[in-house]
């Protein structure tokens, strides 16, 4: 397995792993608010069940990011390898490694900590279509381009 497939499948993992507490969190509140109708009456029952359905429209949103995101990772093709920065491309900047892809926890492989940066970051943004050598500027910091992969 690449270097770019061990941060995808990394990501995909921590991504699945959310979305499936979330599932759980949603479905508990769910049973939860059902339990509750059954056994409770009058304002404080009314309180408890707007305060269940916020929590859960809390959830549901954080649910629907984390599917964006998974959506975005499977997008990308990590198979190709392009002199040029593109979305899936695993870049050595200065001190730092960047995965193109989103904006996601940063993760360690081999040793190396990964930072995912989203294409529509500061960063990312100036990065993309640059290749080994070139700099770029972003909040008055300066990047050299080490390696595109």
């Amino acid at each position: 397995m690449t270097f770019k497939q061990k941060i995808k499948q990394q990501h995909v993992v921590l991504l699945q792993d959310k979305i499936d507490v979330y599932q759980d969190m949603i479905s508990g509140l769910s049973e939860d608010a059902q339990n509750d109708a059954k056994g409770s009456a009058g304002d404080k029952h009314e309180t408890a069940l707007s305060m269940m359905h916020l929590e859960q429209e809390k959830i549901t949103q954080k649910l629907k990011e984390a599917i964006a995101l998974q959506g975005i990772l499977d997008r990308i093709d990590i198979s190709k390898s392009t002199a040029t920065i593109v979305l899936g491309s695993c870049v050595k900047v200065n001190a730092l490694q960047l995965f193109i892809s989103a904006a996601l926890p940063k993760i360690t492989i081999e040793g190396i900590t990964v930072l995912s940066v989203s294409p529509q970051s500061p960063l990312g943004s100036q990065l993309l279509g640059k290749k080994q050598g070139d700099i770029v500027l972003v909040n008055e910091t300066s990047f050299t381009i080490h390696e595109v992969v």
